[in-house]
């Protein structure tokens, strides 16, 4: 299609593009005023069982902890642990982070310390939600050594080290409107463009066999 043609079809389907217009202001009215999110973080470490030697739980924190620590979590990522997390009464977005002390390529999980991260529109029940992961990763802990019968005094434990904390998720709100824009404009567009050849597509479809089934004229003849 020519650029004139195109014009055109958008003058013939401007109704499309008005449609379209509303729709992007709508969508632009939520991304500028959106439902408010607020994130809650915690921070839990295992600790190893207090020792003449080394008294400081925190300055023993050794790599095979972080095993334990992994190995736990994984055990909640599971859908078996999803089932064990929603009968527990966590609910939403939630999230499960370990420290990785290598790389994005090839992490290493070296340090038994987990972040624990949970996103609702209430800041209360986001805080209600870390401790409700955290119990469950405790629990999770202790049943583990219960499992292999250690001694309670043996036993590693887990230390909420930063309590839950909820703030304000903050978005850019200006790139958010510049992608509705964009989306709308196209959108409305392409709409417009394909109404247009749907409506041409149709009305000759309808000419058509009005042509077809026409009378046939005959001729008149012409006396002389």
């Amino acid at each position: 299609m020519s650029p004139g043609e195109v014009a055109d079809a958008l003058l013939r389907r401007w109704y499309v593009l008005v449609l379209a217009m509303l729709l992007t202001a709508a969508g632009g009215y939520h991304v500028v005023r959106p439902t408010p999110q607020y994130l809650s973080s915690a921070v839990v470490v295992l600790k190893p069982p207090a020792t003449g030697n080394q008294p400081n739980q925190l300055a023993n924190l050794q790599p095979p902890l972080a095993v334990v620590s992994y190995g736990v979590i994984q055990q909640l990522q599971s859908p078996d642990g999803h089932r064990e997390l929603e009968a527990a009464g966590v609910r939403g977005t939630y999230q499960l982070i370990p420290r990785n002390s290598g790389t994005s390529a090839t992490p290493r999980y070296l340090i038994p310390s987990l972040q624990i991260q949970a996103q609702q529109s209430d800041p209360t029940l986001a805080d209600t939600m870390v401790r409700r992961v955290v119990a469950a990763y405790t629990q999770n802990v202790n049943d583990v050594q219960a499992a292999q019968k250690i001694p309670a005094a043996s036993r590693i434990t887990a230390t909420v080290l930063v309590p839950p904390s909820a703030a304000l998720v903050q978005g850019v709100k200006s790139r958010a409107l510049a992608g509705v824009a964009l989306l709308g404009g196209l959108g409305g567009l392409l709409a417009a463009l394909w109404t247009d050849r749907l409506m041409l597509y149709r009305r000759r479809n309808a000419q058509g066999p009005r042509r077809r089934h026409a009378p046939e004229r005959l001729p008149v003849p012409v006396s002389r």
